[in-house]
């Protein structure tokens, strides 16, 4: 038979306005340690700058490492430079001494990471790279802790106050680390000029991939292809027989006399035509029923570009136009919506 020891359980009572500021004062102790740190380096701190020399100058990867917390947070700080164009790798240090030091390489520099700077596994670590004359940067809390004195480079995160109200839980002390290392990475990725194109090749996948991409690789209506550019001297029925039947955008583009886009014609447009003028809509002048000057994305532009203007403009079709204001081609927001870059 279960017992039941319900009916001695004490029944607090609910206070939300007291958890709120608990929560509030916890996120803001750890927003605390990092402008403290900020800070620092603003101050004159050296060490970040001697610390990117020696990422800069690696011509291997950057390997990472540290225990329990300390550990999660260096995985974090691996994938970031990985993603940022530095090859990196994260080595657990009670493993390295179990034959992962075969990770290791001579033209290699270590990260290693302990708040404390005491951490035995790391501090043998860095121990071992220091005979093996491996280029290390430790982080750590303590100016003289043992991690500092077995490093190349030592970045001092201070001695932070953890969010915990004992502080004992590793808090405030990895959310510094995570922003340094974050910092490194994109220090290291601005001294190297890593750009936009760099970044897609790291992310061909996912949204960050897709927004990337160059529109011309997305655009489903061409012209000469799928899309025909209408002169803008004709009526409306003669541009909507232009524009073909079956399968087609939901605008006619328009051009003027030199072939530049000039304007274009939204089921939208036509719709309030009809609403308007009854069936002699269809005789009007295009000059009369177009949206002039339509906005438009050069061909080099990417999809993120586009998906910008959807969303700040409200608009349904983009044109695309080369050097010379001829058009291209004509995004579709359901094209948007099929590569799940915007929502319907």
């Amino acid at each position: 038979m279960r017992a039941d020891y319900s009916d001695q359980v004490p029944v607090l009572p609910l206070n939300l306005e007291a958890e709120r500021q608990f929560l509030a004062e916890a996120m803001l102790a750890e927003s605390s340690a990092i402008t403290a740190l900020a800070q620092h380096t603003l101050a004159g701190n050296v060490e970040f700058a001697a610390a990117l020399d020696l990422m800069e100058g690696c011509r291997g990867h950057v390997v990472i490492s540290g225990m329990g917390k300390s550990g999660l947070i260096g995985m974090k700080i691996s994938a970031t430079l990985a993603s940022l164009g530095q090859p990196s790798h994260f080595v657990h240090p009670a493993e390295a001494v179990h034959g992962d030091l075969g990770r290791l390489r001579a033209d290699d520099v270590v990260l290693l990471l302990s708040y404390s700077g005491e951490t035995d596994e790391v501090v043998s670590l860095a121990a071992i790279l220091k005979a093996d004359g491996v280029a290390r940067i430790g982080m750590s809390g303590r100016a003289n802790s043992a991690l500092a004195r077995n490093c190349s480079v030592h970045l001092n995160i201070g001695d932070v106050i953890e969010a915990c109200p004992l502080n004992l839980a590793p808090t405030a002390s990895t959310t510094v680390m995570l922003a340094a290392g974050d910092a490194l990475a994109l220090g290291l990725a601005r001294r190297r000029d890593f750009k936009a194109d760099d970044f897609h090749k790291h992310h061909p996948g996912g949204m960050l991939g897709a927004g990337l991409r160059p529109i011309v690789e997305v655009l489903r209506f061409r012209v000469g292809h799928n899309l025909a550019a209408v002169s803008d001297t004709l009526s409306v029925r003669e541009a909507l027989a232009h524009a073909g039947e079956g399968r087609r955008a939901g605008a006619v583009m328009l051009v003027d006399a030199e072939g530049k886009l000039s304007g274009i014609l939204t089921d939208g447009d036509l719709r309030r035509l009809v609403n308007t003028h009854g069936a002699a809509a269809l005789e009007l002048p295009l000059t009369q029923a177009m949206t002039r000057h339509p906005v438009a994305l050069p061909v080099d532009a990417l999809v993120r570009d586009v998906v910008q203007l959807v969303r700040e403009r409200r608009l349904d079709e983009v044109p695309v136009v080369d050097a010379n204001g001829h058009p291209i081609g004509l995004v579709d927001v359901q094209d948007l919506i099929a590569m799940r870059v915007v929502r319907e």
